[in-house]
Order: structure tokens, then C-alpha cells, then sequence
């Protein structure tokens, strides 16, 4: 991801519960990875967040929209997928008292100067809808694990000569029957 943030200075704003602010942008994220996979967001990622004064502190909504691009799991081509997440995240103005209710709540802390950097929840929104598989188009058809042949583009037949081999060889465990007459 870089260096790339989102910075909201709250100084002075969101005082009173009920009070929000929204706030829209693009992060200048040129990739990030998921596992062991790295997509590229060549226009960023866009954000549309609403900021809400819950009382004990700043609820962080909204949604993250980017045009992510990687290589298809199946094939090796560029894949290209639409990532339309949700952000949410609670800023609390201090720490809850009760060590119970602190598991129970997933927060932050609001730093002392109220500014916050949206970055990295944007990004776990990004991660959160990135499919486990990258595909170039939904029916990919991938690689021939054989000769390697691309089977979205050209057609091969490695497969009817394995179907031939195994139905052949002597490891089917139909081979017996094979010299097996049968006379009327």
C-alpha cells in the first residue's frame, strides 16, 4: 500500500452526540495484497464515509469502491474484479472501564489530537471483499496441467490421451476383463 492515508482532523468537530461530518476521496493506493496475491488499483480507492458522535466516541461508516487488477488463478491472465465494500470502524474517546464490555466491542482509541488516518480501515474493507479466487471471467477454463495450453484460447488432447492411457493400462482394475470372450 505505501505511504498512501486519509487523514481526518476531528479538532473542534463532531462535539456533540448526533453531530457527523461525511467525508469522500480516493486513497492513493497503487496495490495491496491479499495472502500471497498482489492486486493493482491503478485509479485507487474510492471512499465514502460518514463520521457520527456515537456518545462514547466517533463511528467510522460508509463504502469503498476499486477497480482491482491481478492475475487469474486459473489461467494467468490479467483478471480484473470490482471490489464494493463496507467500512466500519468506532473510535471510543476512552477506554471502557468494564474489561468485559472492552472484548465485547471491537475499537480504537481517539488519539488526544482527535486526528485520524482511514487508510488501514479502508484497506481491511478493500481485503474483506477481495474474492479467495481471482478469475478473469467466471467459466475460465485455465491450463492444460499437461502441455499448458491456455483453454480459454486453444483446445488440446492431452486429456482424451490420459482418459486412453488409464482406460489401457494394466492399473484399471477393469484390465482383466479385457481379453475376457465371451461366447453365445
Amino acid at each position: 500500500m505505501g505511504d498512501a492515508s486519509v487523514i481526518i482532523d476531528l479538532a473542534g468537530r463532531l462535539e456533540n452526540p448526533g453531530e457527523s461530518i461525511s467525508r469522500t476521496g480516493t486513497l492513493e493506493a497503487r496495490s495491496y495484497t491479499v495472502g500471497d496475491k498482489e492486486l493493482g488499483v491503478p485509479a485507487g480507492i474510492s471512499y465514502d464515509v460518514v463520521l457520527t458522535n456515537a456518545g462514547d466516541g466517533i463511528l467510522v461508516t460508509g463504502l469503498v469502491r476499486a477497480h482491482a487488477e491481478g492475475t487469474c488463478d486459473r489461467c494467468l491472465d490479467l483478471a480484473r474484479v470490482e471490489i464494493a465494500g463496507e467500512i466500519e470502524e468506532y473510535y471510543l474517546f476512552q477506554a471502557p472501564e468494564d474489561t468485559e464490555e472492552a472484548e465485547d466491542i471491537d475499537y480504537e482509541l481517539l488519539p488526544e489530537d482527535r486526528v485520524i488516518d482511514l487508510a488501514a480501515p479502508i484497506m481491511d474493507a478493500v481485503v474483506m471483499d477481495t474474492p479467495f479466487v481471482v478469475l478473469c471471467r467466471p467459466d475460465c477454463q485455465g491450463l492444460c496441467p499437461t502441455c499448458g495450453a491456455n483453454l480459454n484460447r486453444e483446445t488440446c488432447d492431452c486429456a482424451e490421451k490420459a482418459e486412453r492411457a488409464r482406460v489401457e493400462s494394466d492399473e484399471n482394475p477393469f484390465a482383466a476383463l479385457k481379453n475376457l470372450k465371451l461366447d453365445d
